[in-house]
């Protein structure tokens, strides 16, 4: 993955300077948008993909939202509300986690 793309994985410029201040360490996505080992750039700061995950939304726990940025798992689910037209949280719908550190 190269610094071009890391704006695909952590879209937000909030979330990305939350990354840069270390209190946001994944990100979940409807896909995969890299592999472990991968590397992106924020500002100049080289993170790199330490695990990517498949599971569905209802294994997300608050310790997963607040590692995404928000105060707990019903923040996070309004922060997904607000961000995107139509959205129903179903415990079934799969995602992928991306987390990530400082390379």
């Amino acid at each position: 993955m190269s610094s071009d793309h890391s704006a695909q994985l952590i879209p937000s410029e909030r979330m990305r300077q939350q990354a840069l201040e270390g209190e946001v360490t994944q990100i979940h996505r409807g896909q995969a948008y890299a592999s472990e080992g991968d590397t992106f750039e924020i500002d100049g700061v080289t993170f790199e993909i330490v695990d990517v995950t498949e599971r569905k939304l209802g294994d997300m726990t608050d310790e997963d939202a607040r590692a995404e940025g928000a105060r707990d798992l019903d923040h996070y689910k309004e922060i997904l509300e607000m961000s995107h037209d139509d959205f129903e949280w179903d415990d079934d719908s799969r995602i992928v986690r991306h987390r990530f550190e400082r390379a």
